[in-house]
C-alpha cells in the first residue's frame, strides 16, 4: 500500500485513480505525515439490494374476489 501526501494527490488525482482502478492498490493520503483518507477500487461484488424486486409484485384492482379460477377456493 502506497502513501502520498494530499498536495501530490491533489495535482494528480486522476492518474492516481487510473492505476488504483488497473492495479487495485489502495492509496493513503496523508496531510502533515498522519494518514486522513484511504483510496480504494471498487468491488464488483456489493449485491444490489435496492430494485432487486422490480416488476415481482402485481397489482389487482379488486382486492375482495378471489383470485384465479373459483372452482380451487370451495374445496
Amino acid at each position: 500500500m502506497s502513501s502520498m501526501p494530499a498536495s501530490e494527490f491533489k495535482s494528480k488525482c486522476l492518474k492516481v485513480i487510473e492505476r488504483i482502478a488497473e492495479t487495485g492498490e489502495p492509496v493513503v493520503v496523508t496531510k502533515h505525515g498522519r494518514p486522513v483518507v484511504q483510496v480504494i477500487p471498487v468491488t464488483d461484488g456489493a449485491p444490489v439490494v435496492f430494485g432487486r424486486l422490480a416488476g415481482a409484485v402485481t397489482r389487482e384492482d379488486d382486492i375482495v374476489s378471489p383470485i384465479g379460477d373459483p372452482l380451487i377456493w370451495r374445496e
